[in-house]
């Protein structure tokens, strides 16, 4: 289950519980419109309460990742698994955004605003 908020340019994306393929496509539609009225988004993925995701989701974050590679300026992910921190390296291979890893909510959220942070923040 998702929850989506939306502003200007801006999507934040809670993840709680499993994070199914009808959610990540609610999530495309939501970047979908905002790249087509804003241009360039910034997103924050809350993922602190995600249990888990299925291949099919996987697939899928590839594939529009390499389709709207450069539609992205800033990512922000809230989270303390390392595997999101690996998965957050390969998607560097396939997109321009600056993607950054954070364990505070605040602190993602100052980033995304375009405040600089301490080269220990993510």
């Amino acid at each position: 289950m998702i929850s989506l908020d939306v502003k200007n340019n801006q999507i934040a994306v809670s993840v709680m519980g499993q994070f199914t393929l009808d959610d990540y496509r609610e999530f495309e539609q939501a970047v979908s419109y905002g790249i087509q009225f804003q241009g360039t988004v910034d997103l924050l993925f809350d993922l602190r309460d995600m249990l888990s995701y299925s291949l099919d989701v996987a697939w899928e974050e590839l594939k529009f990742s390499r389709e709207h590679k450069n539609d992205f300026g800033r990512i922000a992910i809230l989270t303390d698994d390392q595997w999101m921190a690996w998965s957050m390296w390969v998607n560097r291979l396939f997109m321009s955004a600056d993607i950054r890893l954070f364990d505070d909510l605040e602190m993602a959220q100052a980033w995304l605003a375009g405040n600089e942070l301490p080269a220990t923040a993510g």
